[in-house]
């Protein structure tokens, strides 16, 4: 007798212990996912703007319009002009170039001339094209960041959420040691054998969903910083987003939706006055020295080339009308993208503070209750007026409610990150600007 009564309080107390490494792993996070060499959320931004392929494709793309933008403003190359003029076909003279008085051998040179008002709008509109360029490398570099901190945020909850399912397997393994013991001194029911059994093929399954889950994470991560990521640092960013302060001033500077937005009005606009420009006429500027016979003096001779814009309403007012047209698509394009942009931020911002709000209130009231639900379960079963299916349901329980709380974190962590991510850091848009 006495040693069944021992036996009993053994099993008591190891119950007991298990409980409260359980509460301390709900309550607090579990020290086996605290990383504290891991990849912090700044070590992997930075090393994807480093390596990504996106960000240096769209930089070589600035350079080739800068490139181009440099020779904007330059004249056209001149033009060598070698002829012979006036060659006989017929007669004693037939195929002579000194002979007949009016044969010449011709050598000049002709220069288009280029208005210093063209020139200066082509120089515009090419810098214009650069700004365009500029734009989509600072939208790459968004895209970048925004996607390397929703994989970080991935593998971070991967990892925390892996801890706690892994406890769940754990306790279910011992619970269901525990309810064998206490079925064979004909103390628990064969339904309660049953019932952890099947809770602990429940959490095995978990646990290898959430292993695959969680490498798939580490992959997508690596993907972006060029590097096998084992684990990240356990560190919880603060939510805390500065773009719904942000006025429209600034998104045009920082976001690269509207900035793009803006610098292809700016674009139209310098294809407009190029087209104005271009539908007045350029002179060409030629002269040649031509060579006759010994007998026969040489000539010098001189000319200009003028268009003739016999057609203006059909050629040139109809390309200054569609960019005109284009102008106004663009502006229009503004607009919409300022109401969508503003749309997603409150949208986001609302989520946001609504997710947070949640995860607080379940830390404040959900945990506690299920906390308390383990201890009066645990303090039923010691009195002998519960069962101990029921403490391990209450366990369960609380595992499961922490679990819930880990996904709103993850959800508000990624929504934080689609928010704050993709507006480019204040100190990177110079790197951005024509040099």
């Amino acid at each position: 007798m006495f040693l069944r009564i021992q036996a009993r309080l053994n099993h008591q107390l190891r119950t007991l212990c298990r409980i409260g490494v359980l509460l301390a792993l709900a309550l607090g996070l579990s020290l086996a996912h605290a990383q504290p060499n891991g990849l912090t959320l700044n070590q992997a931004l930075q090393l994807s703007l480093q390596r990504s392929s996106l960000t240096k494709a769209a930089s070589a793309s600035v350079s080739a319009s800068r490139e181009s933008a440099a020779k904007a403003d330059q004249l056209p190359d001149p033009m060598l002009k070698v002829g012979i003029d006036n060659l006989p076909m017929s007669g004693p003279d037939r195929y002579s170039t000194t002979n007949d008085s009016m044969t010449m051998r011709r050598v000049g040179i002709e220069q288009q001339w280029v208005s210093a008002d063209k020139r200066a709008a082509r120089s515009e509109r090419a810098q214009r094209a650069v700004e365009m360029e500029e734009s989509a490398y600072l939208e790459s570099v968004a895209k970048v960041r925004e996607e390397t901190a929703k994989a970080w945020i991935n593998v971070l909850y991967g990892q925390r959420t892996l801890a706690l399912v892994s406890a769940m397997e754990k306790e279910a393994a011992e619970d269901l040691n525990a309810v064998n013991a206490a079925h064979r001194g004909a103390k628990a029911a064969a339904s309660d054998v049953m019932q952890t059994q099947l809770t602990l093929s429940q959490a095995q399954d978990a646990t290898r969903k959430n292993t695959q889950d969680l490498r798939n994470a580490r992959l997508a991560l690596s993907r972006w910083t060029g590097m096998p990521a084992a684990t990240v640092s356990d560190e919880t960013p603060k939510l805390t987003s500065h773009v719904p302060g942000l006025p429209v001033e600034e998104l045009e500077k920082y976001h690269p939706i509207l900035l793009t937005a803006r610098r292809a009005i700016n674009l139209a606009d310098a294809d407009s006055t190029v087209a104005t420009r271009e539908s007045n006429p350029g002179w060409s500027l030629e002269a040649a020295y031509s060579q006759r016979g010994s007998q026969y003096p040489n000539m010098v001779s001189f000319g200009i080339s003028i268009p003739l814009a016999v057609n203006r309403a059909q050629r040139q007012n109809r390309d200054i009308a569609e960019k005109s047209a284009l102008g106004t698509k663009a502006r229009m394009q503004y607009e919409e993208a300022l109401r969508d942009l503003q749309t997603e931020i409150e949208n986001q911002s609302s989520t946001l503070e609504s997710l947070k709000g949640r995860v607080t209130q379940l830390n404040t009231q959900l945990l506690p209750a299920a906390s308390q639900q383990v201890e009066l379960a645990t303090a039923a079963y010691r009195s002998g007026a519960g069962s101990l299916s029921a403490v391990f349901n209450a366990k369960k329980m609380l595992l499961e409610r922490r679990l819930q709380i880990v996904e709103l974190e993850k959800e508000a962590a990624l929504t934080w990150a689609a928010l704050e991510y993709h507006v480019v850091p204040h100190d990177m848009v110079p790197a951005g600007e024509m040099q």
